[in-house]
């Protein structure tokens, strides 16, 4: 899965344990158990973690109830807002879709 520098670099030093995407039929088949390949394009680099859990939510709004800022890639000192997400997907495919949490951890 293709990720922005920032998000990258938080997987990478172990703040950011939970990836936020649209659930359409490509990530419909991850499973717990699964590993996934994260690579950064603006310099190369790719990071492979380990899918601990996921879970299902009919859109961000209830994803960004359940878990911590921290967790989904925010700093400390921003305000997680699940209309940031909007960058990405639209209201039509979230509502087609629903989003899922991929919680994860770095292989070792």
């Amino acid at each position: 899965m293709r990720l922005k520098t920032a998000p990258f670099l938080a997987i990478k030093s172990g703040r950011k344990t939970v990836e936020l995407r649209l659930l359409d039929e490509k990530r419909s088949t991850i499973k717990a158990g699964d590993f996934i390949e994260f690579f950064n394009a603006d310099f190369e680099d790719t990071l492979l973690c380990r899918v601990k859990k996921l879970c299902v939510f009919p859109d961000f709004e209830s994803l960004y109830e359940k878990y911590d800022k921290i967790s989904i890639g925010y700093a400390e000192n921003e305000v997680a807002n699940p209309k940031d997400m909007s960058a990405y997907y639209s209201e039509e495919e979230i509502a087609r879709y629903g989003v899922v949490a991929i919680e994860i951890e770095m292989e070792k």
